[in-house]
């Protein structure tokens, strides 16, 4: 006898109303000890758990905190999750966790489905296609009192809460450490044109050249996917002229890149060299290890958290803020 076991099956048992049954399972001060103690008893003896969905119904609010993300078959994501879910679970929190599939249309479904589930707090990557239009659906969740913070993927212009990786110091620490090795023809690839992320790494990796390196050959291309960059790469590197390093933006991109890189003979780093910015995970995997400058998805979980934890005390309250990057040196460079 679990969830059928209620209320009113307790008080009928005891003998007594039940709102006091109800207010002795929350260790009201106006019932005795000796009522709390036969109440608690009892509702341990029958199973009972109180109904979370009522409860919901009756505060308009839940312990539930949501997390929107592109795809979850991805370490940043993963680590960003697991880092919510650490410090959210001893505070009482649980965590519902939805993927949009980088589409816009899913990505709208999935905000219906967080505010039909009353979430209390909602962490936001956006995808690709999102619009104007939908952040601003986003943005109307403050009507119902759940702030959103947005993280990783953002609004561009839009007045809100923010965690972001630091990504213009990432692109920076990554061309300058190209310059270091007195780099020629460098292949940079980046991810989609739409997404602010790929402007702030792609405006000031070309900066960094522009400044301190003005002849070198720096070709900047585009990649939605990893096959995508795969092809890219493959191209580059058959070509009558091939790069001596590849940049990376992202992890998706760097395992593209190797996966053309090792249908070559092509050795690391004598030939071509390898630098990415990465969560961290996946340049281990290969030999050399890639030389990465981190961006960590835990890290920005934790700081995210923070952040949604300062918005539930304080509704009003509105930040962007950046996690540091470091530079974290392999044999691929």
């Amino acid at each position: 006898m679990k969830q059928n076991s209620t209320l009113k099956k307790l008080s009928e048992i005891l003998n007594i109303s039940i709102s006091t049954v109800s207010r002795a399972l929350k260790d009201h001060p106006d019932i005795s000890t000796e009522t709390k103690r036969k109440v608690k008893e009892l509702a341990q003896t029958l199973e009972y758990e109180p109904n979370s969905y009522a409860v919901q119904l009756r505060t308009n609010e839940s312990n539930v905190l949501g997390i929107l993300v592109p795809s979850i078959n991805n370490f940043f994501y993963d680590s960003f999750i697991a880092a919510v879910e650490e410090l959210a679970r001893p505070l009482g929190y649980s965590v519902l966790t939805m993927q949009s599939g980088d589409d816009r249309n899913i990505e709208h479904e999935n905000l219906r489905l967080f505010k039909k589930q009353r979430v209390t707090g909602l962490f936001v990557a956006l995808t690709s296609g999102t619009t104007e239009a939908d952040i601003e659906s986003f943005l109307k969740l403050k009507e119902l009192s759940i702030p959103v913070v947005f993280f990783d993927l953002v609004p561009e212009f839009a007045y809100c809460n923010k965690v972001c990786l630091d990504d213009e110091g990432a692109a920076k620490l990554s061309a300058e450490a190209i310059i270091k090795k007195e780099k020629k023809n460098v292949l940079a690839i980046f991810g989609h044109t739409n997404l602010s992320i790929t402007k702030r790494r792609s405006e000031t990796f070309k900066k960094v050249f522009t400044q301190l390196s003005p002849k070198t050959n720096v070709d900047f291309q585009f990649a939605i996917s990893a096959q995508h960059a795969k092809e890219i790469v493959a191209e580059k590197i058959n070509g009558k002229k091939r790069p001596d390093t590849i940049f990376c933006m992202g992890d998706l991109i760097l395992i593209g890149t190797m996966d053309a890189v090792h249908a070559t003979n092509l050795k690391l780093p004598e030939q071509l060299g390898i630098i990415s910015i990465s969560n961290g995970f996946i340049p281990t995997l290969f030999k050399p290890k890639i030389t990465y400058v981190e961006t960590s998805g835990y890290k920005l979980g934790k700081a995210s958290f923070n952040r949604m934890l300062a918005c539930l005390h304080n509704r009003e309250s509105v930040e962007e803020s950046f996690i540091e990057s470091v530079l974290v040196e392999g044999g691929s460079l």
